[in-house]
């Protein structure tokens, strides 16, 4: 639930409607988000958020100037704020788990952890060109960076001291969050180290406790290390969806051998799920989110397991493995990294160990890999707008800085003018990370949309009485691992091996074993063939109606689609999402601020 205030504590500061206020300070909060403040020298400190820290480091931050690795030195997703004589300094999430925003609103600054609120107090409409970003470009969240959904309202920062000046004047930033290299403790330890804090944590303070135990690594250790955390002869409720009727596979099979290995730590529960709960079904029910949820396609089913969850199990809190994926794979940029670094001959091991594994050439990923590594990331994003549109080299290969799929026949000119218009704006800002390698500047990109989009998940969730958490997307987590040397760091065909190297004595030594995971290609077919009808009815019409898209066009390939024509689902699912959220937010009702808030210090 979303939290906020203002850069300044003068009387005439209005609240949403039904919010808690802060008392002496600008502060409101709808919901239960914690908040630890406390006061020394004329300067009042908020942690916000979930956060490790105990009362008497809380108090530090107050009695001290704040650290600068104050937002990743504690498991949590949490930011720190400082409200001074002058305004507020915010220091904000690195990994951008908890994202914060800003307007600027009659001489002074509006924060909040919802664009949508602040969105309703500027009387801000839908910012156009981030939606074109959204869905013409999706492997290339970037092209939004600092932008929310809201035109005007702007995401600040992760990782970063900013300063609201009390008055309104223009805000300043400075990056405190560098993933460099660290020697030290194998990584492997490192991510244990990490994880398991994070996982304690919600554990210790989540009341009614879930998780998912999908039969991957990733949930399953979230699962394990949670029954783990929870006091003597307590069950932790670990859940598997299954399509109704079948009761084997291997998800399945891996889930069974993981709780049957717990010793009555974990309490296993199947879910079967239905034909209605398939993806692009209901999708005119999805509930209002800040931005588009990753998992509006596939509402029905998450919507379903939380209410069975909260109605047959009391959950409250359920915890996800969504986010190792990230965290735990090289993107194929390492290829590069390598290269650059002289690190030949391990450079042609795994791109040859990767062509096999894909089924591919070699050449081509080193010659890739090679001419990526005599680029720099700005001279790959002088040349974006033009490849974007077809103009300049068509290198779709997968070893480069900014790989993109071809834009579909059904963008419009407007569309895809707005889109160029959004990569030379990116292009001419100054990247806050220089001189970082490439796999791992291209990680960080990747890991903060993740955990920024996750946010609207945990919207989803909220709506169903849940709170979601997904600790891998702590920001002391992933510190934890970017913070890799090259040397050091996973192969590219590899299946996660720091995790389970890291948990090779908590998790069964036949799902360590692990290289693959169950796919849900063919369920997404299957829900696109069975609700096509409506698809075709409504699908695409909000963004038809922006003339961002041609709609007869986007019906037709929904159509082949359907019928199971070979093609990338990337940009027909990212309308999808896109259009069903402009469609409940056009129905949703505006957040309501209400009158001034008065006898404020």
């Amino acid at each position: 639930m979303p939290i906020g205030g203002f850069s300044t504590t003068r009387p005439d500061l209005p609240h949403p409607l039904g919010a808690e206020t802060i008392p002496t300070s600008s502060l409101w909060r709808l919901g239960s988000t914690p908040v630890r403040t406390t006061q020394r020298r004329g300067r009042r400190l908020h942690v916000i958020g979930l956060c490790g820290a105990t009362d008497d480091e809380v108090q530090r931050l107050a009695d001290l100037p704040v650290p600068t690795r104050a937002t990743w030195q504690w498991p949590g997703t949490y930011a720190v704020l400082e409200e001074l004589e002058h305004g507020l300094v915010l220091h904000t999430d690195p990994a951008a788990a908890l994202p914060l925003y800003a307007v600027a609103w009659r001489g002074t600054w509006a924060w909040s952890t919802s664009p949508r609120y602040l969105g309703a107090l500027v009387g801000a409409r839908v910012d156009i060109e981030r939606m074109v970003c959204a869905v013409l470009a999706p492997s290339l969240p970037i092209l939004a960076t600092g932008r929310s959904v809201f035109a005007g309202v702007q995401q600040l920062p992760p990782g970063a001291r900013i300063e609201l000046p009390s008055d309104g004047t223009p805000r300043t930033a400075t990056t405190t969050w560098r993933p460099d290299p660290v020697n030290g403790a194998p990584p492997h330890l490192r991510l244990r180290v990490a994880l398991t804090s994070a996982v304690r944590l919600r554990a210790h303070t989540g009341p009614a406790l879930s998780c998912d135990l999908s039969g991957g690594l990733d949930s399953t250790t979230m699962a394990v290390l949670a029954s783990r955390a929870l006091p003597a002869g307590t069950a932790l409720p670990g859940v598997t969806i299954h399509p109704q009727g079948i009761l084997d596979g291997a998800d399945l099979h891996y889930a069974r051998l993981t709780a049957a290995a717990s010793q009555g730590r974990l309490r296993h529960h199947l879910l079967p799920l239905g034909d209605e709960h398939r993806p692009y079904t209901r999708l005119t029910d999805v509930p209002v989110t800040d931005e588009p949820a990753p998992s509006t396609l596939t509402q029905a089913r998450l919507q379903a397991q939380l209410r069975w969850m909260r109605r047959e199990l009391g959950t409250r809190t359920h915890l996800t493995g969504d986010g190792g994926d990230s965290i735990l794979f090289q993107p194929p940029a390492h290829l590069a990294d390598l290269l650059r670094h002289h690190r030949y001959a391990r450079a042609a091991g795994e791109a040859l160990g990767w062509a096999r594994l894909r089924h591919t050439s070699v050449a081509p990923l080193l010659r890739d890999a090679a001419a990526m590594a005599t680029t720099t990331r700005e001279q790959a994003l002088a040349t974006l707008p033009a490849e974007l549109t077809g103009g300049g080299k068509n290198n779709r290969g997968n070893v480069r800085w900014f790989p993109a799929l071809p834009l579909p026949a059904w963008a419009t000119p407007p569309a895809v003018r707005l889109l160029t218009e959004a990569a030379e704006d990116y292009a001419a800002a100054p990247d806050p990370l220089p001189g970082l390698d490439a796999s791992v500047r291209t990680l960080v990109d990747e890991i903060r949309e993740v955990a920024r989009t996750a946010v609207a998940d945990a919207e989803l969730a909220s709506a169903c009485g849940i709170e979601l958490h997904n600790p891998f997307l702590d920001a002391s987590v992933v510190d934890a691992v970017l913070r890799t040397p090259l040397g050091q760091r996973p192969s590219l065909y590899t299946y996660k091996p720091v995790l389970t190297k890291a948990f090779a004595d908590a998790l069964p030594a036949e799902l360590t074993a692990r290289t693959t995971k169950g796919a849900f290609e063919a369920d997404h077919f299957a829900g696109m063939r069975a609700a096509l009808p409506e698809l075709l009815d409504t699908g695409g019409m909000h963004l038809a109606s922006l003339d961002l898209i041609d709609g007869k066009l986007f019906r037709a390939q929904l159509r082949q689609a359907a019928a199971g024509v070979p093609m990338p689902l990337a940009h027909i699912e990212q309308a999808l999402a896109v259009d069903t959220w402009l469609h409940t937010i056009g129905r949703a009702p505006v957040p309501a601020w209400v009158a001034p808030v008065t006898g404020r210090a």
